[in-house]
């Protein structure tokens, strides 16, 4: 082989397009590693919302005494009784609560590991060390408990990653397998509707590992049903679209959006109060965010708090469905275009 087409082969093989994939895939590496190592690698409670039961005068205190602690991590307001600090846990409104015994030295924490077990022990952890500097002792309760087959809290995470990863590499195959921009607004619909038959088997198959297979997580199968269905179909619109928008770079968005800031800004490792305030920020309204919020209201509490998630998931859905359908048609009406007349 001669020098000359030896060169020749390597640029026929490295072509500029290639070349700005390759720098993609690289600058989508060090992305991974930067967002995930960025908002794990250092977790610390900050502003969890907690509450203090107690009679007036040691509510007071108690509330001041652990806004002051180092760092702020926790955000403590008084609550009128045990009971309702219990209802405020149970609809998600509170992370923990302690319940102050003016009759003795020692009090009651309450925790619900079932949102994060990492949140339920760093509370714990915390409130002994405070309550010690006052020579007092807590005893904890798990008011919403994790179930004993949800090692770490961590199922309900890895179920709405799973349900992610089907929604963009179902999508990515179904726009690749005829070119990476859909032809035309019935091509487009075809997709979508695969995409929603292929959400509802994998919601439906998500529900039941979890469930009755190996009994990981409680709660209604019906129900994370139809949120799997509703997150892998969320997921897999949104990647329709950004490839109907940028080609096959969508691919490369859709994984930027889903797995690099979506997965470790998901509260799922450690719940948003403990990540950076980045992640906690834009956790919320990611998919794998709103899905592992919604997933662990479904699984352990009964529903509540889920709803700001639940349209969180539609919106993505509904833009997506809306942004595939237009970029088809826009690719449509400028291929119907005549071409401009050429000069004499």
């Amino acid at each position: 082989m001669t020098q000359t087409t030896f060169r020749r082969e390597v640029r026929d093989a490295v072509t500029p397009r290639a070349t700005l994939l390759v720098v993609g895939v690289v600058a989508l590496q060090l992305l991974f590693i930067a967002s995930y190592v960025g908002a794990l690698h250092h977790p610390r409670p900050r502003d969890v919302p907690f509450g203090v039961v107690a009679p007036e005068a040691v509510a007071r205190q108690t509330v001041t005494r652990l806004e002051r602690l180092p760092g702020s991590p926790l955000d403590p307001r008084a609550v009128a009784d045990e009971e309702t600090a219990r209802e405020q846990i149970a609809h998600r409104d509170l992370d923990g609560a302690l319940v102050v015994n003016p009759a003795g030295p020692t009090d009651t924490l309450l925790v619900a590991s079932g949102g994060g077990t990492a949140l339920a022990r760093t509370l714990e952890s915390l409130t002994t060390a405070a309550e010690k500097a006052e020579r007092r002792t807590v005893r904890t309760v798990d008011v919403v408990p994790a179930s004993p087959g949800d090692f770490n809290g961590l199922s309900s995470f890895y179920l709405v990653v799973g349900w992610c990863v089907g929604g963009y590499l179902c999508a990515s195959i179904l726009a690749i397998s005829t070119g990476a921009r859909p032809a035309n607004p019935r091509r487009a619909a075809i997709r979508l509707a695969a995409m929603a038959l292929v959400s509802v088997v994998g919601g439906l198959g998500g529900a039941l590992i979890v469930g009755p297979v190996l009994d990981a997580l409680p709660g209604s199968v019906a129900a994370l049903w139809g949120l799997g269905a509703l997150i892998t179909f969320a997921v897999g619109a949104a990647t329709l679209a950004l490839q109907g928008l940028f080609g096959i770079v969508g691919i490369g968005l859709a994984i930027l959006l889903v797995v690099i800031a979506g997965n470790p800004s998901a509260g799922g490792a450690f719940p948003l109060p403990m990540l950076p305030p980045f992640w906690a920020a834009i956790g919320p309204a990611l998919p794998p965010g709103a899905g592992t919020w919604a997933a662990r209201s479904t699984a352990y509490f009964q529903g509540n708090g889920a709803t700001g998630a639940l349209l969180v998931l539609a919106a993505w859905a509904a833009v997506g469905v809306a942004v595939t359908l237009a970029a088809a048609r826009l690719r449509e009406r400028r291929e119907e275009e005549p071409l401009p007349a050429r000069a004499p």
